[in-house]
């Protein structure tokens, strides 16, 4: 009976994310802005860092952004796939040309194994 006890204590603890009781107040608003971002488009680790960070977005410090995003569980491939599919319903692109845009430092800033991923299940490759 105790074994089960502790087993389901154990089940709790691990269902509550430990990061949320770290991150200070402007991290968890980072966390948040960050949620409502992934929820309307595709973004890259660095792209969603950027756009929290930047004077144009949102503004929040860049320790603060790359802490909340870091604290997230994103898939960064499905976000390269969404990122791509979105790009392929606007205009056509060529394999190559699609994992550039994709992976261009002036681009979303995937890395290039995501780039690829995403531009290979989205159907340009």
């Amino acid at each position: 009976m105790n074994f089960l006890k502790l087993a389901m204590v154990a089940v709790l603890f691990a269902s509550v994310p430990t990061w949320a009781n770290s991150l200070t107040g402007p991290q968890k608003n980072a966390v948040r802005s960050a949620q409502q971002y992934i929820s309307i488009q595709g973004f890259s680790r660095n792209g969603l860092i950027e756009q929290l960070s930047s004077d144009y977005g949102d503004g929040y410090n860049v320790s603060d952004a790359t802490v909340a995003v870091d604290s997230m569980n994103i898939d960064w491939n499905k976000q390269a796939v969404r990122s791509a599919k979105q790009y392929l319903s606007i205009q056509g692109f060529s394999c190559k040309g699609l994992i550039e845009q994709l992976s261009s430092s002036y681009g979303d800033k995937y890395t290039q194994s995501q780039a690829t991923y995403g531009a290979k299940q989205a159907g340009a490759c």
